[in-house]
């Protein structure tokens, strides 16, 4: 075997088709490519895998740009402590009996007594009396205080929920943040029976049913009959028969 006698196995390779050579061929004239059309011209090869023919691509018939809707978020009616301070300033929110002892602190001391020492208690803030003063607009959805503003005064205010800011500035102050709390008999509409007897009487009627019942007196013996208990007859004791002797 000679250098020039080498040959590549058999079906190894391929003669590429030449087109547009002639009709002789069989790819003349339009080399397999059919008649006009957007893949018969020249540079359909390079276009990208999502390209939809013209049409309107998906990534732009999408909506877009539009954000997310969570369907499980709460809407709460909301309010500044600032704006709840400033109310407890003016005193609207005081009690009575805590504005007349303010009254009475604030009055010129009399000739030999020394003026009273008055402790002003926390106001009490909540939900219906923002509703009251026109803080909140509604009770129909769940109140939160938000931490815009300062405190000044002492508050106990009473909402559904409190940002971390707020509940500082409240307790700085020497207030209270208190969070409503609902039982969970409540949500599901149980909770105590109306009729429920107390448990002092349970136990009692518990401790009645555990109590073995008192035993019954056996019933007395009954005397026997007059007839029963007659001596037998001299004929009866000695056993002879009248009939069989004779």
């Amino acid at each position: 075997m000679k250098l020039h006698d080498l040959r590549p196995a058999e079906g190894s390779r391929k003669a590429r088709t030449r087109v547009g050579r002639g009709i002789a061929a069989g790819k003349g004239k339009t080399a397999g490519r059919g008649t006009k059309g957007q893949k018969a011209r020249t540079g359909h090869g390079s276009l990208p895998a999502w390209f939809e023919g013209g049409q309107t691509p998906i990534h732009v018939r999408l909506p877009k740009l539009r954000g997310f809707r969570n369907p499980f978020r709460i809407e709460f009616e909301v309010v500044n402590v600032g704006r709840i301070n400033e109310l407890a300033e003016t005193g609207i929110l005081d009690a009575p009996e805590l504005v007349l002892a303010a009254d009475t602190a604030k009055a010129p001391a009399k000739a030999g007594k020394a003026p009273a020492k008055t402790s002003v208690a926390p106001v009490t803030i909540t939900p219906d009396i923002l509703a009251a003063v026109g803080l909140v607009r509604s009770l129909d959805k769940p109140l939160k205080v938000l931490g815009h503003g300062d405190v000044t005064r002492a508050l106990f205010v009473v909402a559904d929920a409190f940002s971390k800011s707020a509940a500082a500035k409240i307790e700085a102050a020497g207030g209270t943040a208190h969070v409503l709390e609902f039982p969970s008999g409540a949500e599901d509409g149980g909770g105590a029976e109306p009729n429920a007897p107390t448990e002092p009487v349970a136990a009692a009627e518990k401790a009645a049913a555990r109590k073995p019942a008192a035993a019954k007196k056996p019933a007395a013996a009954k005397k026997p009959a007059a007839a029963d208990t007659a001596p037998a007859s001299p004929d009866d004791a000695s056993g002879s028969n009248p009939e069989k002797g004779a």
